[in-house]
């Protein structure tokens, strides 16, 4: 089931402006939608989504070892943006040097 393509810009503007900053992009890949961080040198997966039906989606964190870890719950885009901004923040702030 391919992402629609509207998904992948409707999402980064969701984070975007939950974050308050530009520096996240998304990416569809498949069924997923891969949520990056910008870095300096080049973007970094930290987040997917997963279209698990119409409308539904499920989420999974990337770990340093690059092993998907899921995450709790499923829901609507907007219900999983929250939810990705509530519990992956931290690794969604670009960095500060």
């Amino acid at each position: 089931m391919p992402a629609l393509p509207a998904k992948p810009a409707e999402l980064q503007r969701q984070l975007r402006s939950l974050l308050g900053h530009e520096q996240i992009i998304t990416q569809a890949y498949g069924r997923h939608l891969l949520i990056k961080r910008l870095d300096d040198e080049e973007p970094t997966v930290v987040a997917r989504l997963t279209e698990l039906g119409r409308q539904r989606y499920g989420a999974a964190f990337r770990t340093h070892s690059g092993r998907w870890e899921p995450l709790p719950g499923t829901g609507t885009l907007d219900e999983m943006a929250q939810l990705i901004i509530t519990l992956l923040e931290p690794y969604l702030q670009p960095d500060n040097y």
